[in-house]
């Protein structure tokens, strides 16, 4: 039997939480990008439930960046006590990653999830390793899973984030907690009622601080520049995961990675799109340098009524897809589900439907 290699969107609203699977079909490796907001987590442990009790185990478990719409679903999954699966390795650029290295600050969730993973998965996580990200010179940062995956870094640059240092201080000195504090912020998350299991976080405070009911929402835009970006492969297949990257950074590391190749167009078999379909996200300059069929889009269009119809008329027009996929059916992208649009730009569209938890991409 051919190898699988597997992208599922699972329902996260206006985030995304992406349920990778690959390797032989009796013997598959797992990867979870992302998390969604909080109410994500649901989905996340019924998506887990499927998985037979002894295999309940991923080989990477990756955060792109700390905006709620990723990070929440994350924080709640891991402060089940006892985890509900095990994880090899967490890729997650947290303060101490970034305070060493470029001297930045981290964001309220980011020390709430640095604090989890310390006391819930230590073993998978090095609070004081190198940062992920792509410097100016030499080979981009790549990383070989078990299994036969290969990870290479296309984003974030050292630029964007020290950007977000300003945003990620002014975060965690509003919560009077000092960054890279993890106690401190373990005992702050047991006050956050929305992240907790029922029976609340073991070995951390019973008290509930109920003047705490609005969570911080970090400058989208500085979080979105910080955001990891991956180029997957494994079995002669490729997937670009875009995490909520800039398309200038994602562009130049894909043009370093095509010299190194000797190639002159990135061919993949499918594309999640950035920042939910954003049209400051997604640009004629990334697009000329990709050749793919397939194109995802992660988003209910809640919040920020993606995708952009700029950003998908761009798609059509450079990327020329043979298929867009949607985890949601909304009015945002309504036009691109008519027939007639499918009919006139050549592309098949195809939408999660609400019976099911979520809609995979096999490559």
């Amino acid at each position: 039997m051919p190898s699988v290699f597997r992208i599922e969107m699972l329902p996260a609203l206006h985030g995304d939480a992406l349920w990778i699977e690959y390797g032989e079909p009796d013997d598959l490796h797992r990867v979870l990008i992302d998390g969604g907001p909080v109410t994500t987590y649901k989905s996340l442990a019924e998506r887990l439930a499927r998985v037979p009790g002894n295999e309940r185990f991923f080989e990477l478990i990756v955060l792109t960046h700390v905006d709620g719409d990723h990070v929440e679903g994350l924080v709640r999954l891991f402060a089940d006590k006892p985890l509900p699966f095990s994880v090899d390795k967490v890729i997650f650029n947290g303060w101490r990653q970034m305070e060493r290295s470029h001297g930045l600050l981290g964001a309220l969730q980011g020390e709430f999830l640095s604090a989890l993973l310390v006391n819930r998965a230590s073993s998978a996580w090095d609070p004081d390793a190198a940062p992920w990200v792509v410097l100016k010179a030499g080979a981009l940062p790549s990383l070989e899973l078990p299994g036969g995956m290969k990870l290479t870094l296309l984003s974030p640059d050292a630029p964007r984030l020290q950007a977000m240092a300003k945003a990620w201080k002014k975060a965690v000195d509003k919560a009077g907690l000092k960054p890279g504090d993890l106690e401190a912020a373990w005992m702050k998350l047991a006050q956050r009622k929305k992240f907790l299991p029922k029976k609340g976080l073991l070995g951390a405070s019973p008290d509930l601080d109920r003047l705490l009911q609005d969570q911080f929402k970090i400058d989208a835009a500085k979080a979105n520049g910080s955001s990891i970006a991956f180029l997957a492969e494994f079995g002669g297949k490729a997937a670009l995961l875009l995490g909520d990257a800039f398309p200038d950074v994602v562009a130049a590391s894909i043009k370093r990675l095509l010299k190194a190749r000797g190639k002159k167009k990135l061919k993949v078999d499918a594309v999640k799109v950035a920042h939910h379909g954003s049209k400051n996200n997604t640009n004629d300059e990334l697009l000329a340098l990709i050749d793919c069929p397939t194109y995802m889009i992660s988003t209910n269009g809640a919040q920020f009524k993606h995708p952009d119809k700029a950003c998908i008329a761009r798609i059509l027009k450079v990327g020329k897809p043979a298929r867009l996929v949607f985890n949601y059916r909304s009015e945002f992208n309504r036009p691109w589900l008519d027939r007639a649009s499918q009919q006139k730009y050549g592309y098949e569209a195809v939408v999660r439907k609400d019976s099911e938890l979520s809609i995979p991409v096999t490559l």
